[in-house]
């Protein structure tokens, strides 16, 4: 049986996350870590999600929990997870990310640090999302010729990067399937007198309001039609369990750097 770790644990997304590795049943929690000085240390992780007494209590470090878990979970921020990925190539331990927000260097450094241990990284876990990514690589490939493309994401107000994760996710596969660099084309909110839309670009739309969990549109539309492709999250369980779900198929994975759609069998 897997053994989870969570880091982050006395967050929004970590409760959730020790919430849904108690439900599952094929991987237990074996830690769940906090900041060095949370007033919660010492904390049963379980009385901390309301499901009773689990047996593991919070800890400050993944050193401290070393003995304790094989895969760790983290849904922290870029400089964070960086440093925990460190750690845990230090003590040959595999990683879920779920971190959003990474620069193209951030980025460079997991891919290489990956080398040495094996990581699931997917800035969203929703096992739905990843099916439309599927789905999205498809109708791009035949949408290539006389349609406009645009992403529109919403995310709740506490949100602090933009565009989303997911949404710019999205993005590299239509801009992979029409053939394009997302870096070139990709066009951030517009404002003043932008001209008429380049036919090539790709257009991200931002809205931060209220407890949005996540939702994402991408929009085809030509002269004459529109295809609207969506996804709705309605709770933070869908990326946990997506998350574990992850941790439990990582466990046997040689090193290497792993997305969801290689959790999900969804890779030709």
């Amino acid at each position: 049986m897997t053994r989870i770790a969570v880091m982050g644990a006395a967050g929004r997304m970590g409760k959730v996350l020790i919430e849904a590795v108690h439900q599952a049943p094929d991987v237990s929690l074996g830690a769940a870590i906090v900041s060095s000085n949370s007033s919660l240390l010492g904390v049963d992780a379980g009385e901390l999600v309301g499901v009773g007494k689990l047996g593991v209590r919070l800890k400050n470090s993944i050193a401290a929990a070393a003995d304790d878990f094989d895969v760790l979970i983290d849904f922290t921020n870029p400089d964070l997870t960086l440093a925990n990925l460190a750690e845990c190539v230090r003590l040959k331990k595999a990683l879920v990310i779920g971190t959003t927000g990474l620069s193209s260097e951030q980025r460079q450094i997991l891919s290489d640090q990956a080398h040495h241990t094996p990581v699931v990284f997917a800035p969203n876990m929703s096992v739905g999302i990843n099916l439309l990514l599927d789905i999205l690589h498809r109708a791009a490939s035949v949408l290539q010729e006389g349609y406009d493309v645009e992403i529109i994401e919403t995310h709740h107000r506490h949100k602090v990067d933009a565009p989303s994760g997911t949404a710019l996710r999205l993005g590299e596969v239509v801009a992979d399937a029409m053939g394009r660099n997302l870096e070139e084309c990709a066009v951030y909110g517009r404002q003043g007198m932008t001209g008429p839309r380049k036919a090539n670009e790709i257009g991200f739309e931002t809205i931060r309001a209220g407890d949005v969990v996540g939702d994402h549109t991408v929009l085809f539309a030509s002269e004459g039609e529109r295809i609207e492709i969506t996804h709705k999250a309605s709770s933070r369980m869908t990326f946990a369990k997506g998350a574990v779900r992850a941790c439990a198929w990582l466990h046997n994975q040689p090193q290497g750097l792993y997305d969801m759609q290689d959790v999900l069998a969804l890779k030709d």
